[in-house]
C-alpha cells in the first residue's frame, strides 16, 4: 500500500476525486438561487458520436437539439431526485455507485507496469497455473468385455502378442472390437485423455513403456491395449513463452489486491454495526464451528 501511495498517478487520481467533491459542494445552489447546468462541447460531441454509431449518419441540428434538451432534462430530474433523497435506499443506484467506485480503483490498480522480476516471481508462485501439461501420442485397440466374457484375458494376451510381433502390418482399426472414439491420438494432454477414457486410464499411460503394445488397461468402456509412441513431460514454461498470460494474471491479481487495500482504507472511516436477531446469532455461531 505504501508503494502504491507513492506513485504519482495515484496522487493525481486522489486529487481529482477531491477536486470533483469540492466542485460538487460548491456548485450546490444556496437558498432560492438556481443551480448551474452546463452541457459542455465535449458532451455535445459525445452525443453526436453516439447518434452516428446508432443511425449510421450524423444528427441534424434539430436532432442534436433534442439530444441536448433530453440531457438537460436528465440532469434536472437526477438533481431533484437526489435533493429529495430518492437515491437513498435504492438498491440499483447503490450498486451502480459501487460499480463506479470499483472502476475507479481498477484504474488505480492498472497504473503500474510490471518488471520482469515481478512477472518471474508471479510465475514461480503460480507455476501450476501456467504449467504445460504432459502429452501423449498413442494408439489403442479396444476389447469389449461383454463380447469376450470369460475368455477376455486369453484374447487380450493373444492379441497383444500378435500386435507386438506384426507391428505396423496389423490394421488396428479392425484388430479389436468396434469403438466409437478414435484409435489414434496425437499429442493429447493427460487432462483431455482423462475426459475421454477416465482419469485412471490417463494416469496409467505415464508408466507404460514406449513403442510397444502394453496392457491391458481398463477404461470406462472396457479393456484396451495401448501403444505409446511419444510422451512429452510436463514443465513450467519460461517467462518469455508465456509473458502475455503471466502479465494478464498479474494485472488481475494486482487489481483485486488494490481494490481490497483501498476498500480497507475507506472502511476505517466507518463504524459498522450489524443488528442480528437472536436466531441469526445462533445460526452464525453454529456455522462458525
Amino acid at each position: 500500500m505504501k508503494r502504491l501511495l507513492r506513485e504519482p498517478l495515484v496522487h493525481f487520481v486522489i486529487l481529482g476525486i477531491l477536486i470533483f467533491a469540492a466542485w460538487g459542494w460548491k456548485s450546490k445552489p444556496s437558498g432560492n438561487q438556481p443551480g448551474m447546468i452546463t452541457i459542455s462541447q465535449g458532451e455535445i460531441e459525445s452525443m453526436a458520436v453516439g447518434f452516428e454509431r446508432t443511425w449510421r449518419r450524423p444528427p441534424t441540428t434539430d436532432e442534436l437539439d433534442v439530444l441536448i434538451r433530453d440531457r438537460v432534462r436528465e440532469e434536472v430530474y437526477s438533481r431533484e431526485a437526489v435533493a429529495l433523497g430518492m437515491d437513498k435506499g435504492d438498491l440499483i443506484i447503490r450498486r451502480r455507485l459501487r460499480q463506479k467506485m470499483e472502476f475507479l480503483t481498477d484504474d488505480v490498480g492498472a497504473l503500474a507496469e510490471p518488471t520482469d522480476a515481478e512477472l518471474q516471481a508471479y510465475l514461480d508462485a503460480h507455476a501450476d497455473t501456467f504449467r504445460v501439461e504432459r502429452r501423449y501420442t498413442f494408439e489403442h485397440v479396444y476389447l469389449n468385455p461383454e463380447k469376450h466374457g470369460d475368455h477376455i484375458a486369453r484374447d487380450v494376451a493373444e492379441l497383444q502378442a500378435r500386435l507386438n510381433r506384426d507391428g505396423s502390418k496389423v490394421d488396428i482399426d479392425a484388430a479389436g472390437d468396434r469403438f466409437l472414439l478414435e484409435h489414434r491420438f496425437e499429442a493429447a494432454t493427460a487432462a483431455d485423455i482423462g475426459k475421454l477414457f477416465g482419469e485412471p486410464f490417463a494416469a496409467k499411460l505415464a508408466a507404460l513403456s514406449l513403442k510397444q503394445w502394453c496392457g491391458p488397461i481398463e477404461s470406462g468402456y472396457g479393456t484396451h491395449l495401448v501403444f505409446v509412441s511419444a510422451r512429452t513431460e510436463g514443465r513450467v514454461p519460461a517467462l518469455a513463452d508465456v509473458r502475455d498470460a503471466v502479465r494478464r494474471e498479474w494485472a488481475n491479481a494486482r487489481r483485486v489486491e488494490t481494490n481490497e487495500q483501498l476498500y480497507a482504507s475507506m472502511l476505517k472511516r466507518y463504524v459498522v454495526k450489524i443488528d442480528r436477531s437472536p436466531a441469526q446469532v445462533k445460526v452464525a455461531a453454529i456455522e462458525a464451528k
